[in-house]
């Protein structure tokens, strides 16, 4: 818990020790479990942290790191580290949650991806699974929530990366994406989850499996069902046809470009070219603002959270030590 603490800080070992008047090699020893650490440790770690001396008393497991971020190519592992601490944080207050209210696990839908069941054909499965009959998905933070998943968010402190999928002790799914996201990216990224969480969270995966590529491909079919969006492309492409269509399908023009390619409609020329009216008109990190997509607000933990407090007859502090953590935190991460 004291890793935990300090990596969700962006804190080193090097640092922690200056601030506790330790030396490094004995931050080092407690931090691996060789030796013990005294009461008065525990609270200026505590201070040196900003986490109530109950944080420390916790004992829960950490996850690594793993796949399941929607990041770009190159994300320096100095801003991985605290955001994967972080998200280890909301993973166990959602942990405690859920064993609080006594609420059972979603039956997800499970797939395989094979020659049989691309990811493509998983997305057409699931969509069938829900009753999903129309094209377009007008709510996907509320559909995610009303199939049992977690979804809540924080600032990742960096655009490079926009969410994460994880799983409590318990198998309970979390969504957890960048709350700085707009809404285009915010509704892709939480069916990029949705597709590590029902391809990738079962069986083994081997080493050379491009899962982000499968987890897009699920999100474009999901979010654009092929038989529903070819006709949109079928009289040509061009930059205000995807204005037009993003208004429709609530997606990024980017996106939608991508899906155009990936069905056949584009020849690598047209493709190259309407990158370069993007890059040219500076576009591909901020389309246009009169097509923002309205950004969605995840209501479900909120109210578990309200329901614990009513339960226990709590007021905020109160949940928010149940939580391990010290009440402006808890406001920010929850409220």
């Amino acid at each position: 818990m004291i890793v935990l603490a300090r990596e969700s800080r962006g804190i080193t070992q090097l640092d922690l020790a200056n601030k506790i008047a330790m030396s490094k090699a004995n931050l080092s020893k407690i931090e691996s479990g060789d030796i013990g650490v005294s009461a008065d440790s525990i609270e200026l770690i505590a201070q040196a942290t900003h986490y109530p001396v109950s944080f420390f008393e916790q004992n829960n497991d950490v996850y690594p790191e793993h796949l399941i971020y929607r990041k770009r190519d190159n994300v320096a592992q100095k801003l991985l580290t605290p955001l994967n601490a972080k998200v280890n944080v909301v993973r166990l207050n959602i942990q405690y949650l859920l064993k609080m209210l006594k609420l059972d696990n979603p039956a997800l839908p499970m797939y395989e991806v094979d020659e049989q069941n691309t990811p493509a054909i998983i997305a057409q499965k699931v969509r069938k699974a829900w009753k999903i009959t129309l094209p377009v998905i007008d709510n996907t933070t509320k559909l995610l929530e009303e199939k049992g998943i977690a979804v809540t968010s924080f600032d990742f402190g960096t655009e490079r990366v926009d969410s994460r999928c994880t799983l409590t002790e318990n198998k309970y799914p979390i969504i957890i994406f960048n709350n700085t996201l707009y809404g285009d990216r915010q509704r892709f990224s939480l069916i990029f989850q949705l597709a590590h969480l029902v391809m990738h969270t079962t069986g083994s995966i081997s080493w050379d499996r491009d899962v982000a590529h499968e987890a897009n491909l699920f999100a474009a079919e999901f979010l654009m069902p092929e038989k529903d969006i070819r006709p949109d492309f079928e009289n040509g492409i061009n930059l205000p046809l995807l204005g037009e269509l993003k208004r429709k399908w609530k997606v990024s023009m980017i996106s939608l470009l991508y899906r155009a390619d990936d069905l056949g409609f584009l020849t690598p020329n047209q493709k190259k070219y309407l990158i370069q009216q993007f890059n040219e008109q500076k576009m591909r990190r901020r389309e246009p603002v009169e097509l923002d997509v309205p950004v969605e607000k995840p209501a479900m933990v909120r109210k578990w959270i309200a329901d614990f407090k009513t339960k226990q007859k709590l007021d905020v502090k109160d949940v928010a030590s149940h939580f391990h953590l010290n009440t402006d935190e808890f406001i920010e991460l929850y409220n």
